[in-house]
């Protein structure tokens, strides 16, 4: 296998949030490449060529396999066969409304709106007096997260606007109107829950201003939305697994996960049929993912389609979602169901990927130093050495899906060794929280333990094994030089956590409370000063003996840039061995094809110098 050049590897464009007009027949999608941002719009039933949709203010894109970005008008407000008006957040954080050639901005806020979710409600939903003259008025009216914390719900005819969650709830996530336009329901939690730990189904009656709270006994709720006919829906991991609910029962109760955590807001790993009797679930079996369609009154499952799905959305007999695998390059996909057939409308990637055979990975299992069953994915090159790669989140995970810089490693001859620590989601709800409490030290020895098993197979030894990971990735990194040097012959940390108590202090708001359960609280913990010390690489660094090449964004609002310098300052101190780099005007992870390059290349040199090819050649 030829190296991947750097250029390939760095080359497409991010597509997501594919969402289908209410009748099925136009697909709109956000892309985007490098800093420029688009809705484009494919019509099914015509030329399926893509075309941009918006032609205002650019719009703000989700992450990943999330959005919260557009949504599309109801039926009612739209007529015939036009493309439909829909209404977007833009890049000024605003709520903007488009439809033909109009453009209109609907709030002026100067807040970050989020998630928009619309109806046409029967009649107007304020509470309006007998004689009101707006009394019976028929408006299309949209609900939208505010800055993370409110819910606001806005007219799309007069703009006007209020508030109809009660404050009672640090945070609110992904508002649902119900088809009435009634009711709006959303996701909710405060400190010191994170959204995985115990978030709640909260909804709010737009008649009546009435706020009411469905609580999950014993795990967390996610993706609170109705059924055609109003019916609950959610997903929630009570069970052990994230599984979806209608109605208040499991539609598929399996030991499967039908979402990941909530890092952001417009996840669809799931989507009611029209008729509210299917949904369809993308699934993720430790990593490996699948599509199916599960018939809520009988159970019965259907695959569609392999690979990891996200982003679902199911209008009339079309189903659309972005979807991956290791060798497929995210696309964004139709299934129709009436004639059972699949379109690819647009592709991330370029051409040059197509000369390009990559692996899928082989499922690796070990055991931790107590007992449990612990999970990763090899991606085999055979030659002797081997990268273990450390996801960040903690509590995120890197399944089976497109990852060109595995790729462009493997094709130089690396092993990918991809670890999933207990704290990764994807194995049920005891495997993500038995992290609580022992963040920096259970995934650290976790990841050891699986370094191990795989060194006993023989795919590497210790002086051709490197570890490498980011953000909370990096932590684990930290920790395993720290405490496991010997199976390693170095480590690679970008941008990493290394003083958790500097974390809890400086970091942004949604994380801001991240240490409360899987360290030890701030307040009323008899001991939390000693945990954070005791998990903190910062105060193991005089042990980092093993060569550590770090890295990191001056302007990072995540994790401070000051900790990596500390950190350096400390290993330096003691005799260790460690190259840094700051990388001005960066933030959490690396853009400008400048510093991407270097960070590239210092990592290839690192590697070299650490573990020489020639060493372990054949």
């Amino acid at each position: 296998m030829a190296p991947i050049p750097l250029e390939l590897v760095t080359s497409g464009r991010d597509l997501s949030e594919p969402r289908l007009d209410p009748s099925g027949r136009y697909v709109a999608f956000v892309r985007r490449s490098g800093g420029d941002a688009a809705i484009a719009v494919v019509d099914l039933d015509g030329d399926r060529v893509e075309r941009d949709l918006t032609f205002g203010p650019a719009p703000r894109p989700g992450r990943g396999l999330g959005g919260g970005c557009f949504a599309w008008m109801p039926a009612a407000s739209s007529a015939g066969d036009a493309i439909p008006d829909f209404v977007y957040v833009a890049d000024d954080g605003e709520l903007w409304w488009q439809g033909g050639a109009q453009l209109r901005q609907l709030t002026h806020a100067r807040r970050e709106m989020r998630a928009p979710s619309t109806a046409m409600p029967a009649t107007t939903p304020a509470a309006v007096g007998a004689d009101d003259p707006q009394r019976g008025r028929r408006s299309p009216i949209v609900a939208v997260a505010v800055d993370e914390a409110e819910i606001w719900v806005v007219d799309v005819v007069d703009g006007s606007s209020r508030r109809v969650d009660d404050g009672r709830h640090e945070f609110c996530f992904d508002p649902a109107i119900s088809p009435d336009g009634r009711m709006v329901a959303w996701q909710a939690w405060s400190p010191p829950d994170m959204p995985w730990d115990g978030s709640v189904r909260v909804e709010a009656d737009l008649r009546t201003g009435e706020v009411v709270e469905h609580p999950r006994a014993g795990g967390a709720v996610q993706q609170p939305r109705f059924t055609s006919s109003g019916e609950r829906c959610e997903i929630h991991d009570a069970s052990g697994w994230l599984n979806v609910d209608v109605a208040g029962r499991a539609v598929a109760h399996e030991p499967v996960e039908h979402a990941g955590p909530t890092w952001g807001m417009g996840n669809r790993s799931y989507a009611i049929s029209p008729h509210g009797i299917r949904v369809a679930i993308a699934r993720n079996h430790r990593g490996i993912g699948d599509l199916a369609v599960v018939e809520i009154e009988t159970g019965r499952i259907t695959v569609l389609d392999s690979g990891i799905h996200g982003a679902l959305d199911w209008q009339s007999d079309r189903i659309a979602a972005v979807r991956s695998d290791a060798s497929r390059p995210p696309s964004i996909v139709v299934h129709d169901l009436a004639d059972e057939s699949v379109v690819t409308v647009a592709r991330a990637d370029v051409v040059g990927w197509d000369a390009v055979e990559l692996p899928e990975p082989d499922p690796v299992i070990a055991l931790s130093a107590d007992g449990a069953t612990l999970h990763a994915r090899r991606y085999t090159a055979g030659a002797g050495r081997m990268i273990c790669w450390v996801h960040g989140g903690p509590t995120d995970q890197w399944p089976v899906e497109w990852r060109p810089r595995i790729a462009y490693w493997w094709s130089r001859g690396w092993d990918v060794l991809v670890v999933d620590p207990r704290g990764t989601t994807g194995h049920g709800r005891e495997y993500q929280q038995a992290l609580h409490g022992r963040w920096g030290r259970l995934d650290v020895d976790d990841t050891a333990a699986i370094l191990g098993a795989a060194q006993r197979s023989g795919w590497a030894s210790a002086t051709s094994t490197v570890v490498m990971g980011g953000s909370s990735g990096g932590l684990t990194v930290l920790g395993v030089l720290a405490d496991h040097g010997h199976l390693v012959a170095g480590g690679v940390a970008s941008y990493p956590v290394s003083d958790l108590r500097a974390l809890a202090e400086a970091t942004h708001r949604f994380e801001a409370h991240y240490t409360d359960t899987l360290v030890a609280p701030l307040d009323g913990h008899p001991d939390h000063e000693a945990r954070f010390t005791e998990l903190s690489p910062l105060h193991r660094a005089e042990r980092i003996a093993a060569p550590l090449l770090l890295s990191h964004g001056s302007d990072d609002p995540v994790v401070p840039a000051a900790q990596s310098i500390a950190l350096a300052e400390r290993i330096r101190t003691a005799g260790g061995d460690v190259d840094l780099v700051i990388y001005d005007g960066e933030g959490h992870g690396y853009r400008d094809p400048a510093h991407v390059a270097d960070d590239y290349a210092r990592t290839e040199a690192f590697l070299d110098r650490v573990c020489p090819p020639a060493d372990h050649a054949g």
